[in-house]
């Protein structure tokens, strides 16, 4: 029997940008080789410059990769056509990356639009969507981005990216510039939409909390290259200096939480 080829594959990708002013071209992703198996909640992690997102936008050819090859269920994305692959993968942005001149419900039906549903179809896609995000149809259907809440924004903004029916989900700090309590809810909210949909989701943060919290597996990015991968588990016995500098946040969060707030065996 044939194994079934991952959701994602780079194989020795690798991207640079013009330095500007007559300086040495950025080398922002160099020879990285990752799989996302599908119904993988993927959590590619680092500092900023370290080439995650571009790793990301790889994905979907937001850009082109200048080397190697990325593919999405075996097929090479530089043999499909850029805007038909875009539709079939849902992409999530930080700041939820919704139309300003579309309400709720626009922003949401846009891609069934493109790819033609009736006008019925994607009022009952809307509908369904709003459920699944948790936003009240009446209250969020008709109302513009600039009259919702920075939560309320990203759940659009992932319900928009669901629309489509993808099964591959790519999301760009989703959750980063929420507070701590809509953040938590959001992040919980998204890894149960993950689960009952059987998405493939790969999600950018500078959060290892939230990697761990949330991600099957991690990666781990530093000046362009994947200097680790594996599960939260795998990770914390990696030998790697900058993996344990990572972990060292949350680990002293944990300890710091334990003294802080007890445990009260009473309750």
């Amino acid at each position: 029997m044939v194994a079934a080829p991952p959701m994602i594959a780079f194989a020795h990708a690798g991207k640079s940008f013009d330095g500007g002013r007559g300086a040495k071209p950025v080398l922002a992703v160099n020879d990285v080789s990752l799989e996302v198996a599908s119904g993988e909640f993927l959590a590619i992690v680092g500092g900023s410059g370290s080439g995650k997102t571009t790793l990301l936008r790889l994905a979907n050819r937001l850009i082109d990769a200048d080397f190697g090859r990325v593919a999405i269920e075996g097929e090479d994305v530089r043999a499909v056509d850029p805007v038909q692959l875009r539709r079939h993968i849902g992409y999530v942005f930080q700041s939820g990356g919704l139309f300003p001149h579309m309400s709720v419900a626009g922003n949401i039906g846009v891609t069934p639009k493109l790819n033609g549903a009736s006008a019925v179809e994607i009022s009952a896609r809307v509908d369904e969507l709003l459920d699944l995000v948790r936003l009240d149809r009446a209250r969020h259907r008709d109302r513009f981005p600039h009259e919702l809440s920075g939560g309320e924004r990203q759940r659009v903004g992932v319900a928009r990216a669901l629309a489509a029916r993808p099964r591959i989900v790519l999301m760009d700090e989703p959750f980063g510039a929420l507070d701590p309590l809509t953040r938590d809810a959001l992040g919980d909210d998204y890894r149960a939409l993950h689960l009952r949909l059987g998405l493939t989701t790969v999600m950018i943060t500078h959060d290892m909390t939230e990697a761990i919290l949330l991600a099957d597996r991690i990666a781990v990015m530093r000046a362009g290259r994947l200097v680790a991968e594996g599960t939260p588990s795998e990770l914390s016995s990696n030998p790697d200096a900058y993996v344990g500098e990572l972990l060292r946040t949350p680990r002293r969060q944990a300890e710091r939480l334990k003294i802080l707030l007890p445990r009260d065996d009473k309750a």
